[in-house]
């Protein structure tokens, strides 16, 4: 399974980057959501790289967005997308997995979904909530 945990990994350190584009271009209440979660995604990445050791794949040295941030409605947008697509790898881990690890995958695609509806009500997409989260497409 060590795959699964590797792109789980890589998608934290997505997430973390686009946090950090997108959430200089919010304030108040979307500002404090958007530190929350980036802090929610280093300490899932911390735990990831101390379950993988050594062979945990180093952070890519540059991302690409999906889309230009250039106001709050484009990075609530990224925001949203960002945990769709973070949770859609997580969603991937769960028919490799069993157990406890299971049960640990399947409630980081719970909280990414939640947080991915959350972002999607802000940004005013319809529907807030797809038909399967974290499933592609």
């Amino acid at each position: 399974m060590a795959d699964g945990w590797e792109q789980a990994l890589a998608a934290e350190y997505a997430a973390i980057f686009a946090y950090g584009v997108l959430g200089v271009q919010l304030d108040g209440d979307a500002a404090g959501r958007a530190r929350d979660a980036e802090a929610a995604h280093r300490d899932r990445r911390d735990q990831l790289i101390l379950r993988i050791g050594a062979a945990a794949p180093p952070v890519d040295p540059a991302y690409q967005l999906p889309f230009p941030v250039t106001d709050a409605t484009s990075a609530l947008r990224l925001a949203a997308e960002v945990e769709e697509r973070a949770a859609a790898v997580w969603r991937a881990v769960l028919p490799v997995t069993s157990g406890a690890d299971r049960e640990a995958a399947l409630t980081v695609l719970i909280e990414y979904a939640v947080r991915a509806t959350r972002w999607r009500q802000a940004a005013g997409v319809t529907p807030a909530v797809p038909t399967w989260p974290g499933r592609p497409g």
